[in-house]
């Protein structure tokens, strides 16, 4: 193959990756999913086939469940995430969100959205926010009612209430599915292997063992 097709084939396939690796694109105005149709499943995406447009009514467009705070976890955290299985009028936007409480010192433990970023709008409170670049830089300071920070796509962020009072977020995601993995339980409550954990972390296999119970996906509560 010539230099400039070799080029061009690299090229063709990074806008493909592109292509794949986000959000379709809509090709219609909306897509209120129809509930007497199962969805359509592909190796990349899962597709709910819309209810005809004359159907739609107004109350499709609208979400109320979001007016009050949700039940709090262990770690002070109460959220409410907001997707196209229960609300069928964002389908097809290319969004989702979520409403997040916190207790007076509660943490949103260190987590990361594979297929995201994230807006994160203070409601109110205080709340010591931020993520960790590739180079393990942290961008992080305490973030007030009314401001906002942007967790960049598949980035480990955190937030912390640090205020008197209980905090409530909202984030906004842009994607309709931004998937979410949280790092205490993908390295202690999955299968990893406990001596790599052990050589990893410096930690005995006793404390290995602490922490895999500390952190078992059938027990914790984040």
């Amino acid at each position: 193959m010539s230099p400039s097709l070799t080029l061009l084939f690299v090229i063709f396939c990074l806008l493909c990756a592109m292509t794949l690796a986000s959000d379709p694109d809509p090709v219609q105005d909306y897509c209120i999913p129809n509930p007497k149709l199962g969805a359509i499943k592909t190796p990349l995406h899962t597709f709910l086939p819309c209810k005809n447009s004359s159907e739609a009514t107004t109350d499709d467009f609208v979400f109320s469940g979001m007016k009050v705070a949700g039940n709090f976890t262990d770690t002070g955290l109460a959220a409410i995430s907001v997707n196209p299985t229960i609300f069928p009028g964002i389908n097809t936007l290319g969004m989702s969100f979520v409403r997040a409480d916190l207790n007076v010192g509660g943490i949103n433990p260190p987590h990361f959205h594979p297929r995201a970023t994230e807006i994160s709008h203070i409601v109110q409170g205080s709340v010591y926010s931020g993520f960790v670049d590739s180079t393990n830089r942290v961008f992080a300071r305490v973030i007030e009612q009314g401001e906002v920070m942007v967790f960049p796509r598949g980035l480990v962020h955190f937030q912390m209430n640090v205020g008197k009072k209980p905090a409530t977020i909202f984030g906004s995601f842009n994607s309709q599915n931004p998937g979410m993995q949280k790092i205490p339980s993908a390295i202690f409550g999955s299968g990893i292997n406990d001596e790599l954990l052990e050589k990893a972390f410096g930690l005995s296999s006793k404390q290995i063992g602490t922490m895999r119970r500390r952190f078992d996906p059938k027990r914790v509560r984040f």
